[in-house]
């Protein structure tokens, strides 16, 4: 059901910088693959070791991860197959190779782009509520949260970093929760270490509110208001969604998403979403799961509507006890330009209580 209003209300004012998921979706994808940055031949390190006893008639891949323990064997597959690891002198490529004692390795070190990942950038971000212990932001549609593979710079991430120097004392720079990188809306930072222990547990307990506006496909029926509770895993048929699984025969979390109707006609339908748990895509894959998938939710059935061309989800309430204050807060973000239009075009009313 709809959360009660709570004291301290704050309207977010727009700003020209304008997945929900929780802690344990922010690195669902962060492999190593394709890491390895160019034009960093000036910072590489040459390293040179020798094969010993232990390793005489072992796999070259498995020698180095015996011989160069500090990095994983993931990053050091990608320097063989890249050409930069050489065996007595000549170039070696073939992970199955045999060593034997007394050869010598010498393995050219690059910097990966995930290493230099998390560092600072400056970034506009548009901070609605800041104090000693946390920030709100706005989040506009297309910033990445968190680097990952495809996206090392650019964040969320690294413009927190470069705005305030607390961050880099902090993992993840205060990160604790995500939106999907075309997901508009308020989010939570904890500016410490104390702050963020509180806000990461006060997230598993469900005592941060969540709610968010969606414009979907097609007309709604039935009830207005509908409590789904259905559990989220990776589609098996699909590696790259989500979807609504069994859990008798499929890996996933338990998830629940209340859903109140707003306004609708034969076009669409403008719904109010809260959350009860924060699976990756969970609320895209919820109504996706009614029949109503997302406008311009490609991944999960939508398609371009209204003007749109990126999911229509706006997380709009966002509120909490302050974990140092005991304040009770709340914010508000008002609605992107684009689901504006949207609305007014699909002629759906703007009514969130």
């Amino acid at each position: 059901m709809p959360d009660t209003p709570l004291q301290g209300v704050s309207e977010v004012g727009s700003s020209a910088a304008g997945g929900e998921g929780l802690l344990d979706g922010l690195a669902d994808d962060a492999g190593l693959s394709d890491d390895l940055g160019g034009g960093v031949e000036a910072e590489s390190e040459l390293r040179r070791v020798e094969v010993n006893a232990a390793q005489h008639g072992s796999r070259l891949d498995r020698a180095l991860v015996d011989l160069v323990p500090e990095f994983s064997r993931s990053y050091l597959q990608q320097l063989l197959s890249q050409g930069l690891v050489a065996l007595n002198g000549q170039q070696a490529t073939k992970a199955a190779a045999r060593v034997k004692a007394g050869d010598t390795l010498t393995v050219e070190m690059r910097p990966t782009l995930q290493s230099q990942a998390f560092r600072p950038e400056a970034l506009p971000i548009d901070v609605v509520y800041e104090d000693a212990h946390l920030l709100v932001v706005n989040k506009p549609a297309g910033l990445v949260v968190h680097p990952a593979p495809g996206n090392w710079g650019g964040t969320l991430l690294n413009g927190l970093l470069a705005r305030d120097a607390k961050a880099q004392l902090v993992p993840r720079a205060g990160i604790v929760h995500r939106l999907d990188k075309d997901t508009s809306g308020l989010m939570v930072v904890a500016r410490d270490r104390t702050t963020m222990d509180a806000l990461v547990r006060m997230i598993a307990a469900r005592t941060v509110h969540r709610q968010y506006l969606a414009i979907a496909h097609r007309p709604w029926t039935g009830v207005p208001n509908r409590a789904v509770q259905a559990p989220i895993g990776r589609d098996p048929r699909n590696r790259l969604r989500m979807a609504v699984v069994n859990l008798d025969t499929h890996a996933g979390k338990p998830a629940r998403t209340d859903i109140r109707w707003l306004a609708g006609n034969d076009l669409g339908c403008w719904v109010e979403c809260t959350l009860h748990t924060g699976r990756t895509h969970q609320i895209r894959v919820h109504m996706a799961s009614l029949g109503h998938p997302l406008v311009a939710d490609a991944l999960y059935g939508g398609a371009p509507a209204a003007g749109l061309q990126r999911q229509a989800l706006h997380a709009y309430r966002l509120s909490f006890t302050h974990p140092v204050s005991g304040q009770a807060l709340e914010f508000r973000a008002p609605l992107p330009d684009d689901m504006r239009r949207a609305l007014a075009e699909w002629g759906l009313g703007y009514n969130p209580s």
